[in-house]
């Protein structure tokens, strides 16, 4: 039963974590290539609010 939590909420995360792009640590690189795929898609990178600048997965793909 434990274990059936535990893949539910890893599941219920990784849901979550699709919206924007993976995580990790945005340096110039990853914040270049995010940026480009949201462009390519019609929309501009932004920090989320309360976001951490330092996370990529704090920013996201807004419509222009």
């Amino acid at each position: 039963m434990r274990g059936l939590v535990i893949a539910l909420v890893a599941l219920g995360l990784s849901a979550c974590a699709e919206a924007g792009p993976q995580g990790g640590v945005a340096n110039y690189d990853s914040l270049r290539a995010a940026a480009k795929t949201c462009e390519d898609q019609g929309g501009r990178l932004v920090l989320r609010d309360q976001g951490d600048p330092q996370n990529i997965s704090d920013y996201g793909c807004k419509r222009k």
